[in-house]
């Protein structure tokens, strides 16, 4: 890899400038594989909360998916335009929107997964399974961590 050859080596051994360099990277091949399918990041967040959690309002899905809320309505706008969730009023307080998953955004969120499969084997490409799994565990155990869990 060029760029870590080019780097100072005090910066290049950091976790922290890995991590960074690499999430860069891992975000231009997520959003391209997305793109591929007529799709953004934000999407698939939206589209896999609902198909896992079922029916939520859009502040519930801005809290699961980790978006600001303007950002959560800007997708779900995009998403209902294309016919991949419905919004409707909540029945007990008309002033909060209901977000379903609707059968064409179950069709859409599985090439989306098989998208992102892609996107994992390219940004994976040089590690063995093995060690797949072990990244994996381990980066999910410093981002719990971080996050407070």
């Amino acid at each position: 890899m060029a760029v870590v050859e080019e780097t100072p080596a005090r910066l290049a051994a950091t976790p922290s400038w890995l991590l960074t360099q690499l999430a860069v990277h891992a975000h231009r091949l997520s959003s391209d594989g997305f793109g591929e399918v007529g799709a953004r990041g934000y999407h698939f967040r939206i589209l896999a909360a609902l198909d896992e959690f079922g029916v939520a309002s859009q502040a519930e899905l801005g809290r699961r998916c980790n978006m600001d809320r303007s950002d959560v309505v800007a997708a779900i706008n995009e998403l209902a335009e294309q016919g991949l969730v419905e919004r409707t009023p909540d029945p007990n307080d008309r002033r909060r929107n209901m977000v379903t998953l609707t059968t064409a955004g179950d069709r859409q969120l599985r090439r989306m997964g098989r998208a992102l499969d892609k996107v994992q084997d390219e940004l994976l490409r040089p590690l063995p399974a093995e060690d797949r799994q072990t990244l994996t565990r381990l980066l999910t155990q410093l981002l719990t961590h971080h996050q407070g869990g």
